[in-house]
């Protein structure tokens, strides 16, 4: 027998809009029409022969129809939904939350034959279930009537029922859970059950109206989905004590939007906005759930696109080394805050160095530090990648770690690095790396440009930094000005001379006796197509001159500058390979672009080699 729709499955819908769980529900099965793909989601119109209503998919049941499952005349069983208006019309629309397929695509669209059955599941009372007060029948007998019967939707029988529990059970069945993947900005009343995940510091703005605060976590659900939900001012002063790391809690009366691209930090198309109206309160004392974090982690070696960009990262590593917590003055607000520096390494058998900032180095840092000889695993979310030393990732305020956390991933990691990463060196991710793509970092071979090509455009990183290897020749080193600057030991930024003696040092708020000279090199390269000024610091700057910045200062203090000059004549005219970025710096109103190294290599002329035979041989082969 062919499979077909519940009848009047659209009519049971409606009568039900909101079942409080799916084990109330009758079976209800529809026929999936006019499939289509909206966004990141498929509409459809969910028929059952006599009636259709507007319906969606919301994005975690589109791998069903990517893949196959649910088709276009197909019939799925509905196990959990919402039905929410269609604003400014009088018609509704079915957010599918939970289905499973029933049988894929049908020859036809289903169409109910008619009937004049009166066992139907949406009645009308008085016009099919009562009887004329009295019938007579031939015989003289008289036939008393029906009793009146009402058939009562799902809804209505689970209410009577909660009447008659006591107070207590009553209370734990009142909330009507929605699971975040369906919310939508077009909802009305909704509950949610998540757990905080993630909390952000309270920070202070200043505009046009004024000053004000805000805050904002990461909500998850027990299906793993999460958002984003952000507060201002009386509401971030309300909620902000109330929200604990860790806790579940019931939310409703909050609003929705479409996410900003540009603080977007979860995936969801939407984020959450709750004000002093909002309610939130915590489930004490009930069964509460620990979602899985969900991580997507970028290997080492393909951290090179992320540079500078808006776009958060996740990663896992082994723990190479842990330095000690510094403390740094921040310029915005002269506010002292925690630092700690690690390098993690992984199956790219590259390293990258991560700073740990605020909790995060002061609590799991000192664990790790603690730990560092143990080599442990370390799990970061949400991780902001910069360009120091050509590619480092640093912690922000939404930023979680977990240490040796119990995942497929953590644990194949552990295995190849006791087989066999233990036992290797491995290179700094900015070593002869490229970030131009996201199909992986390229060797300073596979994306070789000639001088010409950066210098011959001057639009070149305009939005965002451009990243190139060439291969050239340091033809003049400017000693006309400042080769180096005075360094703070500790962090590195510039010192002043204090008065009296030592050294004082603005963002670590101290004086010290000594302190350290470090590279600003201005450079010209030459290769076959041209010249270019580019800038090196210290650690590129040490591979060019081959000595560090205290060593040049002591030549050139001897009497003469012989030594100093011989030594910079030695570094020119020899070729490497250089990793370079280029940016747009204006200057008197006029933009110039700014070509800083990155990373420099000697050059390996195996690979040299065969990168010219493979250029001799394109140029062959398009003959």
């Amino acid at each position: 027998m062919e499979k077909s729709p519940t009848p009047d499955a659209v009519s049971l819908i409606l009568a039900n809009p909101s079942p409080d769980s799916s084990s109330d529900l009758p079976e209800i099965v529809v026929q999936v029409l006019d499939l289509k793909l909206m966004g990141n989601r498929y509409t459809f119109s969910a028929g059952d022969g006599k009636m259709k209503l507007r319906a969606i998919f919301p994005s975690n049941i589109s791998s069903e129809v990517i893949s196959g499952g649910i088709q276009n005349k197909g019939l799925v069983r509905i196990i959990d939904y919402t039905l929410n208006d269609i604003p400014n019309k009088s018609e509704k629309y079915l957010i599918v939350t939970k289905c499973e397929v029933v049988s894929p695509a049908l020859e036809m669209e289903f169409k109910a034959e008619e009937s004049n059955e009166e066992s139907r599941t949406i009645k009308k009372p008085k016009q099919e279930t009562l009887v004329e007060n009295e019938v007579k029948a031939g015989t003289g007998i008289i036939l008393k009537p029906k009793q009146e019967t009402v058939a009562k939707s799902a809804a209505q029988i689970v209410y009577e029922q909660r009447e008659n529990m006591a107070p207590a059970a009553r209370m734990s069945l009142t909330r009507r859970v929605h699971p975040l993947v369906s919310l939508n900005p077009y909802q009305g009343n909704w509950t949610i059950k998540v757990r905080v995940t993630s909390k952000g510091n309270m920070r202070t703005y200043r505009n046009a109206r004024g000053e004000g605060c805000v805050f904002n976590v990461e909500l998850t659900d027990e299906d793993g989905t999460q958002i984003q939900a952000t507060m201002f001012n009386e509401a971030a002063r309300k909620f902000y004590d109330k929200f604990q790391l860790g806790k579940v809690y019931y939310i409703s009366r909050g609003t929705l939007k479409v996410a900003n691209m540009q603080f977007k930090t979860v995936k969801n198309d939407y984020e959450m906005t709750l004000n002093e109206n909002s309610e939130v309160e915590e489930a004490a004392n009930e069964e509460t759930f620990i979602p899985e974090t969900k991580f997507n982690f970028v290997p080492i070696d393909q951290l090179g696109p992320y540079v500078n960009g808006k776009e958060l990262v996740d990663i896992i590593g082994v723990v190479q080394n842990v330095s000690d917590k510094v403390l740094l003055r921040r310029k915005m607000d002269n506010e002292t805050v925690p630092k700690r520096d690690m390098t993690i390494a992984d199956e790219t058998k590259r390293t990258v160095v991560v700073s740990l900032w605020n909790d995060l180095a002061t609590g799991l840092g000192q664990e790790l530090l603690d730990l560092a000889d143990k080599s442990p695993i370390v799990a970061i979310k949400s991780l902001k990648v910069g360009d120091f030393q050509g590619v480092s990732l640093s912690t922000i305020g939404r930023s979680t770690m977990q240490v040796n956390p119990d995942i497929p991933e953590a644990k194949r990691l552990r295995t190849w690095y006791e087989s066999e990463g233990k036992g290797i060196t491995m290179a700094l991710i900015s070593s002869g790396l490229s970030p131009s793509s996201k199909t992986g970092a390229r060797s300073m071979y596979s994306d070789r440009v000639a001088l010409s090509n950066i210098t011959g455009n001057p639009s070149l990183g305009e939005d965002k930094p451009s990243f190139f290897s060439i291969r050239a020749y340091v033809s003049l080193i400017r000693n006309d000005q400042a080769m180096w600057y005075r360094a703070c030991k500790t962090c590195n930024k510039k010192v002043t001379e204090a008065v009296g003696s030592g050294y004082w040092c603005e963002g670590c708020q101290k004086n010290d006796d000594g302190c350290n000279l470090r590279y600003i090199l201005v450079l010209k390269v030459s290769d076959s197509s041209g010249d270019a000024w580019v800038s090196a610091f210290n650690e590129e700057a040490e591979q060019i001159i081959g000595s560090p910045a205290d060593e040049l200062d002591k030549l050139k203090s001897e009497e003469g500058t012989m030594n100093h000059q011989e030594k910079l004549k030695e570094a020119t005219w020899i070729p490497h390979l250089f990793r370079v970025s280029v940016t747009q710096n204006e200057y008197n109103n006029e933009k110039r672009q700014r070509i800083t190294v990155r990373a420099v290599a000697p050059i390996d002329f195996a690979a040299e080699s065969k990168t010219m035979l493979e250029e001799i041989k394109k140029l062959t082969d398009s003959k």
